[in-house]
């Protein structure tokens, strides 16, 4: 199953999206999850913690997939 995620603005970090989708409960449970390679971009493992994560792409962590969509820019 998979999440939609509008992001606001240009892009989001990799941490930041895992808490704000309710995935980690922390910022320090996102970086360690990051850390020990649980979470891919695209396919990919991906040991950015702060990664720019933009429209289009997809992030897989613990069983859920996030589809990441345009969302209402804030500018």
């Amino acid at each position: 199953m998979s999440i939609s995620f509008a992001v606001r603005g240009e892009h989001i970090q990799l941490d930041q999206l895992l808490k704000a989708a309710a995935l980690v409960g922390s910022g320090g449970v996102a970086h360690a999850a990051v850390e020990a390679g649980e979470v891919m971009v695209d396919g990919k493992v991906e040991s950015r913690k702060r990664a720019k994560l933009r429209p289009g792409q997809r992030v897989q962590f613990g069983g859920e997939e996030i589809v990441l969509v345009a969302g209402e820019d804030v500018s």
